[in-house]
Formats: C-alpha cells, structure tokens, sequence
C-alpha cells in the first residue's frame, strides 16, 4: 500500500479556485522537486507522497484511493467556512447534492469503504477562495494563504510519521 496521495480538485482557469493546483505546486518546492509549471503538466513522482490535480472528484477515484494509507484532499471554499485556510478528518459520508456534477470527499470515501471494505486516513484542506474570475493567476487574497495551507498539511504529514 502506498503512503499518501494529495488529491487537488479545481478550475485552474477560474482564478482561486484552482488554489489546490498552487498548493499542490507548492509542496513540490518545499520538496524540492521539479514543480510543473502548467496545470497540464504531471507532477513529479517522489517515493514519499503521490500528487494529482483534477478539475473534480469522480466515483472512478475510489479504486485510486483505496491503495493509499492516507489522502489529503485540497479545494478552496468561497467563505461559507469561517476559518480562511482549514485542515478537518473526513469520514466516509455520502453526501446527497443539488449538483449532478459535485461529489464531496466523504461520498468519496463512502464509495471507497462500500466497493473495498476500507479507506484511507484522510484530510480536508479549504482555503477561501475571493475571485472567480477567468484567470489563471490567483487573487492577492488566496495567494497569501498559500504558505499557510502548505504548513498545515506539512504538519499533517509530520505527524503520520510521513515527514521529518
């Protein structure tokens, strides 16, 4: 079984809510890794945590997260969350939605517990998020709590023995 996957979902072309992609791009830095310079680009591979950025999370990512111990799961929010940058556990919920199209982290996990009888330990990563507009650059607002966000899930790993 793998280690950890950090799961980014977002519109990159959307201005923040791509925040996860930066942050994602981010931790390759901190890392020292090759860090992609386009959404388009794969992230590099590291024997420590795997990366993926998507637009959305779809049920055909249970099968990927349930050979993982651990997933972090980053998106932004648009400040229906109090706290600007939030790190919380998910548990395996199925979250019924108005949106066809939006699936939660905890239906995920849901879906992943009832197909493999299992799922990984697993966070949430939510940063606010202040423009959507289309743009590939973040807002000055969202940029700021990038660094914040970095350490948060740094710290996460820290203490799943992941890093030193």
């Amino acid at each position: 079984m793998k280690r950890l996957l950090i799961i980014g979902y977002g519109n990159p072309d959307r201005q923040d809510d791509g925040v996860a992609w930066h942050i994602l791009r981010a931790i390759t830095m901190k890392l020292r890794l090759p860090a992609p310079s386009s959404y388009e680009e794969l992230f590099p591979e590291d024997d420590r945590l795997d990366f993926n950025f998507h637009l959305q999370l779809t049920p055909e990512m249970a099968e990927d997260i349930n050979t993982y111990e651990h997933v972090c799961f980053v998106d932004a929010h648009t400040g229906n969350i109090l706290e600007p940058v939030r790190l919380i556990n998910v548990e395996s919920e199925f979250q019924a939605s108005p949106f066809t199209h939006h699936l939660t982290p905890q239906s995920l996990l849901s879906i992943c517990e009832t197909l493999y009888g299992s799922k990984p330990d697993a966070a949430l990563l939510s940063v606010c998020g202040y423009h959507f507009g289309l743009s590939q650059q973040l807002s000055e607002e969202t940029a700021k709590l990038v660094p914040q966000a970095v350490e948060l899930i740094w710290s996460w790993m820290k203490a799943r023995n992941i890093m030193k």
